[in-house]
């Protein structure tokens, strides 16, 4: 079971630091997308340093695993939020598919961890 963590976890690791940092650096992508959200910018910001954090405790968690487990805690929590925002914006299931997938894991990421 510790292998699939290992394998889950660099997915969300690098998923979310590549998400955050295009959020904080603001990418044209992230800004036309938190536009179409009717979100304020300084949200797409914070938004990213929420995913680099989640991302970096998951690094940490290769050496101490509480802490993917918080960083686990954390993106799913973000995760939460943003299939809310596409649901609130009336998007399709394949828009929402991604975030929904990514919450998902870092749920069971949060759980392998706890057990």
């Amino acid at each position: 079971m510790e292998i699939v963590a290992f394998i889950i976890q660099g997915i969300l690791l690098l998923v979310f630091a590549l998400a955050g940092i295009g959020k904080v650096a603001g990418s044209e992508m992230h800004v036309e997308n938190f536009e179409y959200w009717r979100l304020p910018q300084r949200f797409r910001v914070i938004t990213g340093i929420v995913e680099i954090a989640g991302a970096a405790l998951l690094l940490m968690g290769y050496w101490m695993p509480n802490t993917s487990m918080a960083g686990a805690l954390i993106l799913g929590i973000t995760g939460i939020g943003g299939i809310i925002t596409h649901i609130r914006v009336k998007d399709s299931f394949k828009e929402t598919s991604t975030i929904l997938f990514l919450t998902i894991l870092s749920s069971i990421l949060f759980f392998i961890n706890y057990l």
